[in-house]
Formats: C-alpha cells, structure tokens, sequence
C-alpha cells in the first residue's frame, strides 16, 4: 500500500500514529490538515514529507485564497528534515502556471521517490554484502520503510533486498524513543514482509554490537549535509559510536533529494525541539512527575568521521575513502 497518495483532489494518507494497531486513511481536504497531519507525525519519512509537502502545495493551488501564506506555512511545518522544503519549493515553482502545473510536478515527486526506493534497495544491498558479507545481521534504527517513502522504503528497502536474496539473518530493531517509530512501525512493516526480527532498547544497541551480535548498521537521513555529516531521528550518534568501536559498518541510505550541499555541515542545521508530552508521558498516560522540564531533541547529528559510506538512488558515496557528497 502507498504511505501517501493523490486520491479524488486531495492528498490521501495512512495516520501513522494510529500504527501498528489500526490501519487508518486520512483525506486532506485543507490546507491546516496538511500542516497538522505533518506536524504530529501522522505522515513522516524524509522521502514521504517531500511528497507531502508538494501535494499540499497542489491542494493550496487549487482551493486558492493566500497561496503564499500556505506554502510558507506547510514549508516551515517540520524544519529540519529537507524533503519537506524540497518537495514544497519544487511545487511552487509551478504556481504561476496554473493549479494543473502544480498538481503534475506533485505526482512526479511521487512518481520518482517510487522508483528512488528500489534503487536505494538494490544499491544499498549490493554495498552491504561488499563490506558484511553474506547472511548479515543488521541493526536499524526509526522507521525507513514504505510508511516513510511512498512504497518501499530506504534504509529498509536495503533490508528487503537483502532479504529477497537470501543474504539476510534478522534485523535488530531499535524502539526509537520517545514516539516509538521502530517498535510501533519498523518492525510491522518487517512482520508484514516476513523478515526475522527482534525489537530492541536504544541504549541497547552499542552493547550488542559489542557483543559480535551486529554484522552492519543501516538507517536513513533527514539530512545530510556537504561534509558528509548525518541528521537523522534522535539516538543515531550513539549507533555510529557503537559501530565505531565495534568496528563494523555504518550505512546511511537516504534519497539524493536528502543531500543539501547548500548546508556545509551539520553545527548549521536547526535540530527540531518537539513538545515535552513526548518524554514525560506516553499513551495519554503521564510517566513524569507533574512539571517535569524536558529537552526533546527529535534529531541529532552524526560526524562524518563516523560514517562508512552514504547510498542513494543515483551512487555510493565512500566517506569513509574521503568521499563527499
């Protein structure tokens, strides 16, 4: 199924924060759904925000009224992931020439991240048997499925191409605190593909790897920066360490719509603080003592010295050979 589509005028989404217990259908039929729905994390992913984020534009085309107000506001919904503002500034470059213009350029957004996943899968699968071997154990960590693409995925559509040729043992899971995206969605979406699996605790991961337990790490990005530096979903830097003193690889797969040489590196990157409820509470149930003060970075950012190469849909990147994007 598509994480996101275009669907009787409006873009039609699965609410991801409804995942893994009910698969639900969301039909945006204005513009403040739109920025809602990509503010609470109902539709996510780098590659899937892009999307979005151009459908919106479409939608804000054709209702009309304050066109700019509305491209500025679902543009600044999310401000660290850079699909986001991609996928909005392609789609309003086509504003002046008619709501169809804009609509088209949409779809072709989409059209192109659905044949970016299956080249990140194949390219990312045939580096990985390069540098593990055969039979990995793989740790991941958030979710870069097709509920954060279109269809197929990024980091995991490595995973699903190693699994479809037998080149894969289990994924470690990580559970990706605080919203949970590897346990509630990651590892759903391996359930549904019949890949072995098991869920893990984030603080876990470097431990394990430690352990000889992990034969690569592989996730995605929300950014990735000219010097080669990762921003992905909060708890990454402490994998890359993990993986450093383990001394195995470190794989970052990401759409080459991720790639911003216009930000030098990632000390230049505005990293999203999101609301306390995430840490102190969960479920709707509080987990804090009442005023807890909390700081909820939702993304780091991973040196470049800590990554062993970079896969998108058109080529390898080998920092670790001095490689930049």
């Amino acid at each position: 199924m598509r994480t996101i589509d275009w669907v009787d005028g409006c873009p039609l989404i699965i609410d991801q924060t409804l995942l893994p217990d009910d698969v639900h259908f969301i039909s945006l039929s204005t513009v403040e759904e739109v920025v809602t729905a990509i503010r609470r994390l109902a539709v996510r992913g780098a590659p899937a925000l892009g999307v979005a984020g151009a459908m919106g534009v479409a939608l804000a085309a054709r209702l009309g009224g304050d066109v700019d107000d509305a491209v500025r506001r679902i543009r600044s919904a999310r401000p660290t992931a850079v699909n986001l503002a991609w996928g909005v500034d392609r789609a309003a470059a086509h504003l002046a020439e008619g709501p169809a213009a804009v609509l088209a350029e949409a779809l072709a957004i989409r059209d192109a991240e659905l044949i970016a996943s299956h080249e990140m899968g194949r390219r990312g699968a045939d580096l990985l048997q390069e540098l593990a071997g055969e039979r990995m154990r793989i740790l991941t960590h958030c979710n870069t499925g097709g509920l954060a693409t279109v269809e197929y995925g990024t980091a995991l559509a490595a995973v699903r191409s190693l699994h479809e040729r037998g080149g894969l043992a289990e994924v470690l899971v990580s559970e990706t605190r605080p919203l949970l995206q590897g346990a509630r969605l990651t590892t759903w979406e391996l359930r549904e593909s019949g890949v072995a699996h098991r869920l893990i605790a984030d603080s876990a991961g470097p431990y394990l790897m430690a352990q000889g337990l992990v034969d690569a790490v592989v996730l995605g990005a929300d950014r990735i920066c000219a010097n080669g530096d990762v921003v992905n979903k909060i708890g990454t830097y402490a994998h890359a360490l993990g993986a450093q003193a383990a001394g195995i690889p470190f794989v970052v797969v990401a759409p080459e719509s991720t790639v911003d040489c216009e930000t030098k590196s990632g000390a230049d990157v505005d990293i999203e603080d999101r609301d306390a409820n995430e840490l102190s509470g969960f479920g709707g149930r509080r987990t804090a003592p009442s005023g807890t003060v909390t700081l909820n970075p939702a993304f780091d950012v991973t040196p470049h010295t800590l990554v062993t190469a970079i896969v998108t849909d058109t080529r390898v990147i080998r920092i670790d050979r001095g490689d930049r994007p």
